[in-house]
């Protein structure tokens, strides 16, 4: 997984990695986006945790139009955004943002689907994860596990100078 600024058009605007790695920590959702069997492009939210290392993992049904562009294409993108601040005075935004590309693995054996949903749990719903699992473990049939291994990342960001900041 390599953490790559180059490629960020405004180079004054770059989010240091350290950060990057706390928002693909902490924030609680992003983008999926993808393409269909026409090209068409899609994008849904979705939940997910990051394993620490290069992939990041999402549950879903086990069927859905997420998993046709998926069997379609498994490459991917993947947005994060952390906070956020409206300027509406100054017509302008604060923001900050991870952008990963990566690639879209399916069926994954059991022991890695439950291993992620521990992950996602311990990430979500951490004082309730003993109840969860056992919730999973029920549901596991109705569970859909999708890794994205992460080739490249990037981050940026906007401060708007003598602005609030939520930084």
């Amino acid at each position: 997984m390599k953490y790559d600024n180059t490629t960020v058009r405004r180079q004054d605007r770059l989010l240091d990695e350290e950060r990057a790695v706390e928002l693909l920590r902490t924030v609680e959702w992003g983008v999926l986006s993808m393409v269909d069997e026409q090209s068409a492009p899609y994008g849904i939210p979705v939940n997910y945790v990051w394993d620490g290392k290069r992939s990041i993992y999402i549950h879903c049904a086990p069927e859905g139009r997420k998993l046709c562009c998926l069997d379609h294409e498994a490459r991917v993108s993947f947005t994060v955004v952390g906070r956020v601040n409206l300027l509406p005075s100054k017509f302008t935004t604060e923001y900050e943002s991870v952008v990963l590309t990566g690639t879209a693995v399916r069926h994954l054996d059991e022991s890695e689907r439950c291993h992620a949903l521990e992950l996602l749990l311990g990430k979500l719903s951490p004082d309730d994860k003993e109840v969860g699992m056992k919730y999973a473990a029920g549901s596991f049939h109705r569970v859909e596990i999708i890794r994205l291994d992460i080739n490249a990342w990037s981050g940026k960001r906007k401060a708007v100078p003598g602005a609030y900041q939520n930084t």
